[in-house]
């Protein structure tokens, strides 16, 4: 049996397995049937816990999509994954060193059940995105299909993101724009979509469409390289709230040279077991 707990942030939802004191092997489509929600357990990502062979590093954290697709960051999944290794013995740290794909980040339990996690520093050249264009800029011009043309910043918190500035996310063409830049040919490696409405200096509402995942209830990243784009157009404060579906996250970018800080919840749902049978015969 593979034994697994079922978490969430905000309600963007995981699978977490414990890779270190069981022997993990999965296939992207034994990862598809295990998010598949219908029949499978059903999650927006899927978390191993393993070890790391960096010195002065806990653990390592790998991802996978709903679609079996691994990538590279997920803040709500960081907080989790937090959660998951000190609610299950595997440390006794309040603070803990995890290594991903795109760097070590710093994740921190606190007193209140809140997680507070360094995200470490956004990157905007083109080339670390990865996004195709020639010059870097602030905001660039992208073009959906002929003869219509968005506004995005395009940046990287360990993960590509573009953001639009849009009116009201409850009537942001989420459904209709999200795929067609998540699939864009100026991302190469795809990218999150976030919708993000100003209510004020220290307030946005934000929906994002994740590549592989489609519209989730709630993005660390997300929310990080929303914010982060807002106080480089001007419209934001260094310390934001954060309003997606799911609830509401703290982002702080203290000053450009800073890594940028995310807090929210991180919940246990629930832990099961299904059988490698299953796993092995789909």
């Amino acid at each position: 049996m593979l034994k697994f707990s079922k978490m969430h942030g905000l309600g963007n939802d995981f699978v977490v397995i414990d890779a270190i004191n069981q022997s993990v092997q999965l296939t992207t489509e034994q990862i598809r049937f295990m998010a598949d929600r219908h029949i499978g357990i059903g999650c927006d990502q899927l978390l191993l816990v393993e070890n790391s062979d960096l010195k002065d590093v806990d653990f390592r954290y790998r991802i996978f999509n709903a679609d079996g697709g691994e990538v590279s960051q997920c803040g709500n999944g960081a907080r989790c994954f937090a959660r998951y290794v000190r609610d299950n013995g595997l440390t006794t740290k309040d603070s803990i060193a995890v290594e991903t794909a795109s760097g070590v980040i710093y994740p921190i339990l606190q007193a209140d059940g809140q997680v507070c996690v360094d995200m470490g520093k956004p990157r905007f050249s083109p080339e670390q995105v990865p996004f195709n264009v020639a010059e870097q800029s602030n905001t660039y011009m992208l073009a959906v299909e002929p003869g219509r043309q968005v506004e995005i910043a395009a940046l990287s918190m360990g993960n590509p993101h573009a953001v639009l500035l849009v009116d009201d996310v409850t009537t942001a063409p989420v459904g209709e724009l999200g795929p067609k830049i998540e699939n864009h040919q100026q991302f190469p490696e795809r990218v999150n979509v976030g919708f993000m409405q100003l209510v004020d200096h220290e307030h946005i509402k934000l929906r994002v469409y994740e590549r592989g995942s489609a519209e989730t209830t709630a993005c660390g990243t997300g929310a990080c390289a929303a914010v982060v784009s807002g106080i480089r157009r001007g419209i934001l404060g260094r310390q934001v709230s954060v309003l997606l579906p799911g609830g509401t996250l703290e982002i702080s970018w203290p000053d450009e040279n800073s890594s940028v800080w995310m807090t929210g919840p991180a919940q246990h749902v629930f832990d099961g077991e299904i059988a490698w049978a299953t796993l092995n015969n789909l």
